[in-house]
C-alpha cells in the first residue's frame, strides 16, 4: 500500500505549494492540491476556500478532485490519478479521494490532530472500503509546513 516516492511526485506537491502560495489572501489556511492523470499532466489544482465561498466542503482537495472528475472523461472515475496535497488529507477529502477512485495520494505535511491517511486516522486502508490508494507521506514536508507556519503566524495570537 505505501511505497516510496516517484518520479514526479515532488513536483506535484511543489505545484501544489505553488497554488497555495498563490491563493488571494481571504483568510483560508493555505493548503493547495494538484491532480494529475496516469500520465502525470495536472488536471486540476485549487486552493482552501472555505473561507471566501463560505462552504465547509470547499477545501483544497475536494475541489481539485471536482475539477479533475470534470476534465478526466471518465464521469466521477478519477482512475489511475494522483492526488497531492501539501497537508494530509482529513476525514472528508479522505473519504472523497477513496470514492473518486484516485490511485495515489501524495502529500507534504502530516496532520496530528485531523490527517486521515496514517496520522490520526488511516480511512483510505480501511480494509472494509473497495478501493485503497496508495499513500506517500512526507514529501516536501519541511516546505509544506512552512507555509502554515507563515500563516498561522499572522492569523492567531
Amino acid at each position: 500500500m505505501t511505497t516510496g516516492i516517484r518520479a514526479g511526485d515532488a513536483e506535484l506537491v511543489r505545484t501544489a505549494l505553488e497554488t497555495a502560495r498563490g491563493a488571494p489572501s481571504t483568510g483560508d489556511v493555505p493548503i493547495g492540491a494538484v491532480v494529475a492523470d496516469p500520465a502525470g499532466r495536472v488536471l486540476a489544482r485549487a486552493h482552501n476556500r472555505r473561507e471566501a465561498l463560505h462552504d465547509p466542503t470547499a477545501h483544497a482537495e475536494i475541489l481539485a478532485l471536482r475539477e479533475a472528475a470534470a476534465v478526466h472523461g471518465d464521469g466521477w472515475r478519477l482512475e489511475g490519478c494522483t492526488l497531492a496535497v501539501t497537508v494530509e488529507p482529513c476525514t472528508m477529502c479522505a473519504g472523497a479521494l477513496v470514492l473518486a477512485r484516485v490511485a495515489r495520494v501524495v502529500f507534504g505535511v502530516w496532520e496530528p490532530r485531523t490527517g486521515a491517511v496514517g496520522s490520526v486516522w488511516d480511512v483510505v486502508r480501511d480494509r472494509r472500503l473497495n478501493h485503497r490508494p496508495e499513500v506517500v507521506g512526507g514529501v516536501l514536508a519541511d516546505e509544506c509546513a512552512a507555509v502554515l507556519e507563515e500563516f498561522f503566524l499572522t492569523h492567531r495570537e
